[in-house]
C-alpha cells in the first residue's frame, strides 16, 4: 500500500511543478539574519536553503 501512495504522491508533486511560471517578472527581495535586505537576480539560478532551528 505504501509504494502505490509515494508513487501517487511524487506523481502529484511533479505535474504541480510543471504547473509553475516559467520565469519570473519581479526580482526577489529577501531578509538576512541582519534584517538586511537581499535581492537575487533573475538572469542566474538561485538555491535557497532554510534553516530553522530554535535554540
Amino acid at each position: 500500500m505504501k509504494p502505490k501512495v509515494l508513487v501517487l504522491f511524487f506523481i502529484a508533486i511533479l505535474v504541480l511543478s510543471a504547473c509553475g511560471q516559467k520565469t519570473l517578472s519581479d526580482p526577489i527581495t529577501l531578509h538576512n539574519q541582519d534584517q538586511k535586505e537581499v535581492t537575487f537576480p533573475l538572469e542566474k539560478p538561485t538555491v535557497f536553503f532554510f534553516i530553522t532551528t530554535y535554540t
